[in-house]
């Protein structure tokens, strides 16, 4: 099984749902998969699977869920395979749903079963043909790029009124803000959130060159354990955040001082601590997502270090997820961005140059994230690594998300 989520926004760049896609076979490794045994289990949603098995609380943050349903799947016994409420899942349909007596028969079923219902690829000159699908949708998902959403505002406003228009395959901020600005969709999902930094765009604000300076200590080799307590006192923020973390773990002593509390922890677990703590608070003022991206990035990488051989440098490769947007955090280029912060060779030839063993990691997780599985099953066969170990790894960066960061 491989699966991945893909988030949906708002106007404020806050994430309202995430769409959940799976795929259950390797095709590579099946080749039938491509021809007519693509729809051997047609019947079985694999993406129902996962948020079954994980929960929305883990997979999504409580947020909505779009599940992908085809011609077949629709049909499925969709209530016995999700144990989740029904009205946190977003059925997804296409144009494979087609508007016939059969069809709408079963979308009026789920939809009284309290499923909501979505539907994407599907061309302006059927909107009428699927009037009877479309009544009962909860959102339509557009391609911003083929339609005039000046006058599809003004049909659905007219036809669909409590229906929620998502633009779909927004790849840049300026798409963004342009669409934004017009004021005529809901949603938008695409990469523009997390598209790298060109030019600078402002200095550095002073707390983020004190989160800089911290890093750096801690990322040197043989950190000073005093240095970096010394660092901490200077953001409350962090101290707090420190103090709580060791009286945790250390019901029974009193702690006296942050050097303390450092000491406490210990050198490697500090590090770790502080390279995490202090990348949220550098995303603080970014879309919530920013974080959640790099979080799951960081852990996913560290988690994959078996599978790519690696794993006596599973540490840099949290770092390299972690740093994989520097750029953003700081809006600044990356060669500028990391030239301000202590990184390996390896975490710096796979950001600037996308090369060495570390790019072929991030890479592997970038189309992973996109859910571009024909990349990734390839990857797969030519490195011989068991497409579970990969869920598994995934599933494990959620958890750790879940437990690092408490959803509200």
């Amino acid at each position: 099984m491989l699966a991945t989520l893909i988030p949906l926004f708002d106007d404020n760049m806050l994430v309202c749902a995430y769409s959940v896609f799976a795929r259950k076979e390797n095709h590579f490794l099946n080749p039938n998969y491509e021809g007519g045994a693509r729809f051997d289990g047609a019947g079985t949603v694999h993406e129902l699977e996962v948020v079954s098995s994980m929960g929305v609380a883990t997979l999504s943050g409580g947020k909505e869920v779009f599940v992908p349903v085809n011609q077949f799947s629709i049909f499925a016994e969709i209530s016995l395979q999700c144990t989740v409420p029904a009205n946190k899942v977003v059925l997804l349909m296409d144009n494979t749903v087609v508007p016939n007596e059969q069809y709408v028969k079963r979308v009026r079923e789920l939809k009284e079963q309290g499923y909501k219902l979505a539907i994407r690829k599907l061309p302006i000159s059927e909107f009428e043909h699927y009037r009877d699908i479309l009544s009962k949708c909860d959102y339509i998902l557009l391609n911003h790029t083929k339609i005039d959403i000046n006058k599809a505002r003004i049909y659905f406003n007219k036809v669909y009124p409590s229906m929620k228009l998502c633009a779909v395959n927004v790849d840049t901020q300026e798409q963004y803000n342009s669409l934004k600005e017009d004021g005529g969709y809901d949603l938008y999902e695409g990469g523009f959130f997390r598209m790298p930094v060109k030019e600078s765009q402002t200095e550095v604000s002073p707390l983020k060159v004190n989160y800089i300076e911290l890093l750096n200590v801690v990322n040197a080799p043989d950190f000073d354990l005093q240095s970096a307590a010394d660092v901490i006192g200077k953001d409350p923020a962090l101290v707090i955040s420190l103090l709580e973390m060791v009286n945790r773990m250390a019901l029974n002593s009193e702690i006296t001082s942050i050097r303390h509390a450092a000491a406490m922890l210990g050198q490697k677990e500090l590090k770790r601590w502080i390279n995490t703590a202090v990348t949220k608070e550098l995303c603080a003022d970014k879309p919530s997502e920013i974080t959640r991206l790099v979080m799951i990035r960081a852990k996913f990488a560290e988690n994959l270090a078996g599978c790519f051989e690696m794993s006596m440098m599973a540490q840099e490769l949290f770092i390299m997820g972690l740093f994989s947007a520097l750029d953003i955090m700081l809006e600044k280029p990356m060669e500028e961005a990391l030239s301000m912060v202590q990184v390996s060779s390896h975490v710096k030839d796979a950001l600037l140059e996308n090369k060495g063993d570390f790019a072929k990691v991030l890479n592997f997780i970038k189309h992973y994230e996109d859910a571009d599985w024909t990349e990734v099953s390839r990857q797969l066969v030519l490195d011989e690594i068991d497409m579970d170990k990969v869920y598994e790894a995934y599933l494990s960066a959620l958890k750790w998300y879940r437990d690092l960061i408490p959803q509200k």
